[in-house]
């Protein structure tokens, strides 16, 4: 089913100067802190009575004019916004409740909050302003939240028993927080983690660069990720540093410089061990924006090498659509593709600290 792609994909040969300037830079590394990102700034709110949106109430518009309210007064981030309406969708349909459920009887209001000392009284819990304003101080609580998965992001402040229980929230979130906003906002080229915003389609900068096998293993086909031009691994590394914010040079993960350990992320083969050697975590559940690892021989893939790609969009039928370079034959290889794959052929997927696997 997988067409067998080329896999040699790591620059070998690197001039002298350049390998000292890797290795100087890799000495100066410290253990870094955990990244800010810059996910925009608080918005205002506006909402009167001729506010409407489709499918929303007039009661559950105020409730989520009062969650981006609390966050505006707390300084929140609109992706922080977003995320504390797509919580409260998903625990109360944004609706002061009066009652809890299994799992939590005690639980209370628009987030559902229990009565454990954590979220203030029951008048705080049933108060869309108290109670949003007490979930968002435990979000910006979480060390970098800004660069996980929203949903992740939502999971730690709010200890869902299912931390992929709000994905399916995050649309209509956006849409809500949208409409009510006094400005119109983007979050795209900004530093936060947007699910599913792994790039649109063919945006990898270098497609009309010569390839190695065209003017040699040199400098001239040679990426700024220092990886061969239109190479899988070149185009899989540039969806990495997208969606990690980094989109002009300098990039902040190179081939030389992604590993702790001083050793090349290399070919395909060896990219589940470079993730290993950061500390990213893999699993066998596709996400969209994960890199797709394949084994040598593995689904087609080149016997040898290998191949990776990046998973675009994840299906309900136990699929997933892949897109990448240099995986089809020639003369159609060193080009962009994208098909859809059975989630059980890949040996493993290969998360960025904005995902994890659904355990």
């Amino acid at each position: 089913m997988q067409p067998k792609s080329l896999g040699l994909v790591a620059v070998i040969a690197i001039p002298g100067l350049f390998l000292g300037l890797i290795f100087s830079m890799l000495l100066l590394l410290a253990p870094a802190k955990p990244a800010v990102a810059d996910c925009g700034s608080a918005i205002s709110i506006v909402i009167d009575a001729n506010t409407k949106v489709d499918g929303y109430t007039e009661e559950q518009l105020k409730n989520a004019a009062s969650i981006m309210g609390a966050g505006k007064a707390l300084d929140l981030s609109v992706q922080g916004q977003m995320i504390s309406v797509m919580v409260s969708l998903g625990e109360s349909g944004l609706r002061v409740l009066d009652h809890g459920d299994g799992p939590g009887p005690d639980s209370r209001g628009l987030f559902q909050q229990r009565d454990n000392g954590a979220w203030g009284s029951y008048a705080d819990r049933m108060n869309p302003a108290a109670s949003a304003t007490n979930f968002i101080k435990a979000l910006q609580a979480v060390p970098g939240w800004e660069l996980l998965e929203p949903t992740l992001a939502g999971n730690k402040a709010q200890r869902n028993a299912d931390p992929y229980h709000y994905q399916k929230y995050w649309p209509e979130a956006a849409k809500l927080v949208q409409a009510l906003a006094d400005e119109k906002f983007t979050l795209e080229g900004s530093d936060c983690a947007i699910p599913g915003q792994s790039g649109a389609g063919d945006d990898y900068p270098w497609k009309d660069a010569p390839t190695w096998l065209q003017v040699g293993a040199k400098a001239a086909s040679t990426s700024p990720l220092n990886m061969y031009y239109r190479e899988c691994v070149d185009f899989a590394l540039w969806r990495v540093n997208q969606q990690m914010g980094s989109t002009s040079a300098p990039f902040k993960f190179l081939n030389g410089t992604f590993r702790p350990d001083g050793q090349r992320l290399g070919s395909a083969v060896t990219w589940k061990a470079g993730w290993d050697a950061k500390g990213w975590p893999t699993g066998n559940t596709p996400r969209a924006g994960a890199v797709v690892w394949y084994a040598p021989g593995t689904g087609g893939s080149d016997p040898e090498y290998g191949h990776v790609a990046v998973v675009k969009e994840v299906r309900d039928d136990g699929t997933y659509v892949e897109e990448g370079y240099n995986g089809n034959p020639a003369p159609d290889d060193h080009n962009y593709y994208t098909r859809t794959v059975s989630t059980n052929v890949p040996s493993a997927f290969l998360y960025l600290p904005t995902q994890e696997e659904k355990k």
